[in-house]
């Protein structure tokens, strides 16, 4: 069981350097049942911090699967108005939002594939609006996670269920940078200034194009959009209000040109998608668009993700990560995108976030898409970083640039 000392450590840091939570701000917390003690000491903390509003909307995953299994897909396809109108409410008062993830890997491993992509599809659709707003950091957000019993037991098999939960709990907390000893908001800080460096040094360059290579099978070109910029710790909103969309994070991403990317690419990591794990899969690409892949298992569900919409089988994020760094050095594979993709490099189908290119939140759809911009209702991250990964920039002057060695940084 996680003490109440770190506990507590952990929801401020949650509520003030992941949210950060202003004054009289309206904040809405996205938790598992499973997760109530964790959603309680956020709670306090967001009223601490001077939350006008703390709205707790409770999600079951056992319950949803219950729902997957019985209703039908008409059913499913239908979103109620006054979930879009919950969501609006957000939108219209400027609100923050705090989601606390909890998978449960594999639970519907049994359900329909057809009745998960309805209900996504008909959800993505329903809430567009509100997805582009976050996407667009217009209002602060931010992604952390808490353990169940299933999961833990998925990430350490060998180990009972209560002693599976104290080791996973230790593994998110040590990734989160929260210990008994430190001041955690003050390792975030110096974090954040040591990745907005970083950024500085990429945005530099000016890449026209990325070319990754190593031994599994990845060999691939990813042309940037012209005017991309380097992502990666906190952002701002409109009012300049730093927040950190992912506790924890350690990646420097930026845009894909929709049309740009040709090559293959090998997943080393499983990709968690509609509660099931697709696993040792890879795809090719030509002019942007996957023409091929396959999957040893839930190979059908892959085809969900790149048949998703029209924007789905093209990229929308590219993201550098050293293969030496904090939560790939501990060895654990987390089955949970959050983590996963903070160990590795990895590209996103889908969505490309609009803060990736120059002055991007206050352009119109038109004017990104003839910059390269991919525009999707999905956004799925998967891992493809190895040990042996090489990162080669090219400039638009034709001069390359060894940017990664041996699956490091070397810029």
């Amino acid at each position: 069981m996680i003490s109440n000392k770190l506990l507590e450590k952990y929801a401020k840091l949650i509520v003030v350097v992941g949210a950060n939570v202003q004054k009289g701000q309206m904040v809405s917390v996205n938790v598992s049942t499973d997760n109530n003690i964790l959603a309680r000491a956020v709670v306090k903390q967001a009223y601490l911090a001077g939350a006008s509003k703390v709205t707790v909307n409770w999600t079951d995953d056992y319950c949803s699967k219950e729902g997957f299994m019985y209703r039908s897909i008409e059913s499913l396809s239908t979103v109620p108005s006054y979930t879009v109108d919950k969501y609006q409410e957000f939108v219209d008062n400027n609100g923050c939002a705090i989601s606390i993830s909890s998978p449960v890997p594999d639970l519907n491993k049994d359900i329909d594939p057809s009745k998960l992509q309805a209900a996504n599809i008909a959800s993505r659709k329903a809430l567009s609006f509100y997805s582009d707003h976050m996407m667009a950091s217009r209002s602060q957000w931010t992604v952390v996670a808490a353990p169940n019993a299933v999961w833990a037991k998925k990430v350490f098999p060998n180990f009972n269920e209560e002693e599976a939960v104290d080791a996973l709990w230790k593994a998110i907390l040590e990734a989160s940078r929260v210990t008994e000893e430190n001041d955690p908001i003050e390792e975030w800080n110096k974090h954040n200034a040591a990745m907005l460096a970083h950024n500085e040094i990429l945005n530099d360059y000016e890449f026209d194009t990325l070319h990754f290579k190593n031994s599994l099978g990845t060999d691939i070109s990813v042309k940037l959009v012209d005017n991309h910029i380097w992502a990666g710790g906190g952002e701002l909103d409109p009012r300049k209000v730093l927040f950190n969309p992912n506790i924890p994070t350690e990646e420097n991403f930026t845009m894909p040109h929709k049309y740009g990317v040709n090559g293959k690419v090998v997943a080393t990591k499983p990709l968690n998608y509609q509660g099931k794990l697709i696993e040792d899969f890879w795809m090719e690409f030509k002019d942007g668009k996957v023409v091929n892949y396959d999957a040893a298992k839930n190979k059908d569900v892959l085809t969900n993700l790149v048949n998703f919409d029209a924007g789905s089988s093209y990229l929308g994020e590219i993201a550098l990560i050293s293969y030496n760094s904090p939560i790939s050095n501990s060895g654990i594979l987390f089955f949970n995108t959050l983590f996963d993709e903070n160990a590795s490099c990895h590209m996103a189908l889908g969505r490309a976030y609009v803060i990736n290119v120059v002055d991007g939140p206050d352009k119109s759809l038109e004017e990104l898409a003839k910059m390269g911009y991919n525009h999707s209702m999905a956004h799925s991250d998967f891992m493809f970083g190895s040990k042996d990964l090489s990162v080669i920039g090219i400039t638009k002057a034709g001069k390359e640039v060894v940017v990664f060695k041996d699956g490091n940084f070397v810029i």
